[in-house]
């Protein structure tokens, strides 16, 4: 049974910091409610025009500002302002230092959320590792689940995960964002749905890029299929739960990103396989692209846990070690056969 949601008013001020698209849609979500919303970002010309024009034109065209949603410069002063708690919406690469400067600004007993996915870039750490570190014993939660920018801003129906060791401030956080179309769910288990958000992004580019060769719709959902046992396997190895990884936080958010074209790690796959180079793919995108970086760290991750995950290698290979995608999608074929059920950890081979 979930707790009442943590002392501090149903219309206290929610700060979301991060105007990227995600951030900015999370902002607009928030406001609808009646909440009042401060949204900040570091590029003072940026937010002076979204302040001015109060829509995301090329992002989420056509999305008016709400009235309560008010834009934000001042890093202090948002962290002043935002009683009810802070919203964390910038790429996984920024995550620690933006928590570093917050850290001391925000009130201990403040709530301190992220909608990042991904793991940090060199330490392969979970994202709520670091905010232990910076932030020990304090309330903090995650979202996560199969969710795109634009339709969550466009109202459309949709379904999220809020996952905290506490159950009040679970409960905290899904009250921020919770509304008549979009219906969220809570959950304690802070690991599997970090790693849930961090893993399926590297496994839409595998998608991407099989779709991108041609291969077709029973080569994708083989690939679905065996990228969530690895998922399920490298979630194992570090604590986090299979119901977990077989809900919103884990199956959910693999589907959308392996077959959605609004997904920009998909998107990165689609290039690579027409033969475009990476640095030119991720030029043109313009944002950031979480599975890139993360391919990187849960290759690490695996191997330091002693858990296969040959579609990720591949990935990893494609994207760092000079292979081309059709060697990839070669020698994951060439694989030598098993059991379906096989799931036991072994060590990948160098």
């Amino acid at each position: 049974m979930g707790r009442a949601p943590i002392e501090g008013g149903p219309q206290s001020t929610v700060g979301i910091l991060g105007a990227g698209v995600w951030g900015t849609a999370l902002a607009i979500v928030m406001a609808r409610s009646g909440r009042p919303v401060v949204l900040w970002g570091s590029d003072e010309a940026r937010m002076a025009r979204l302040a001015h024009e109060r829509i995301h034109t090329t992002a989420l065209p056509g999305i008016r500002f709400p009235d309560n949603l008010a834009i934000e410069t001042d890093l202090e002063r948002v962290c002043r302002t935002a009683a009810a708690g802070l919203m964390v919406a910038v790429p996984s690469g920024g995550f620690r230092t933006i928590l570093r400067i917050v850290a001391p600004l925000c009130a201990e007993t403040a709530v301190v959320a992220w909608a990042t996915k991904g793991l940090e870039s060199g330490t392969h750490k979970r994202l709520s590792e670091i905010h232990d570190e910076i932030r020990p014993g304090r309330p903090a939660a995650l979202i996560t689940g199969p969710t795109f920018a634009r339709e969550v801003a466009a109202g459309l129906p949709a379904a999220m995960t809020v996952a905290s060791r506490d159950a009040a401030v679970a409960e905290t956080v899904a009250s921020w964002i919770r509304g008549e179309r979009l219906r969220v769910y809570t959950s304690d288990d802070v690991i599997g749905a970090e790693i849930g958000g961090a893993v399926k992004n590297v496994l839409a580019i595998a998608a991407g890029i099989s779709d991108g060769l041609g291969f077709g719709a029973n080569a994708r959902a083989a690939l679905i299929t065996r990228g969530l046992a690895e998922l399920m396997r490298l979630g194992a190895a570090v604590g986090g739960r299979a119901e977990t990884l077989m809900g919103l936080a884990g199956v959910g958010d693999l589907v959308l990103t392996c077959t959605d074209n609004l997904s920009r790690n998909r998107r990165v796959g689609l290039a690579l396989a027409a033969g475009r180079s990476l640095g030119d793919i991720l030029g043109e995108l313009g944002q950031a692209v979480e599975g890139v970086a993360s391919a990187r760290e849960v290759y690490a991750l695996a191997r330091a846990q002693g858990v296969e995950m040959p579609i990720v290698e591949q990935v990893y290979q494609v994207l760092f070690a000079g292979s081309s995608p059709q060697a990839a999608v070669a020698a994951l074929l060439n694989r030598d056969p098993r059991g379906e059920a096989d799931t036991a950890h072994s060590t990948p081979s160098p």
